[in-house]
């Protein structure tokens, strides 16, 4: 039953995860940084701020956003290019 329960918990991660843009793993121009920066600043209250505080993001390390952005992304119903932004933003925090 665990095993059963874990496949399910991976699989449900790995499509999550695949809808995350690209993007959020390769090098931004620095203009795109910022506009993705301040785009995921404006969307971070809208989809995290209502069942989180606010934390630095320097707090987790940069694989560790990915890791929770992959979950919080399907949790939260974020849209794969608002979920690249809050990324973004949470990293560069």
């Amino acid at each position: 039953m665990k095993r059963i329960l874990a496949a399910i918990v991976l699989a449900t991660l790995a499509i999550g995860y695949a809808g995350v843009p690209v993007s959020a793993q390769e090098n931004l121009s620095a203009a795109e940084h910022r506009r993705l920066f301040r785009e995921g600043a404006k969307l971070w209250p809208v989809y995290c701020n209502t069942c989180h505080n606010a934390r630095p993001g320097s707090e987790k390390a940069p694989y560790e956003w990915d890791q929770i952005m992959m979950h919080m992304r399907t949790l939260g119903n974020i849209p794969p290019d608002d979920a690249n932004a809050i990324l973004v933003y949470l990293k560069s925090r």
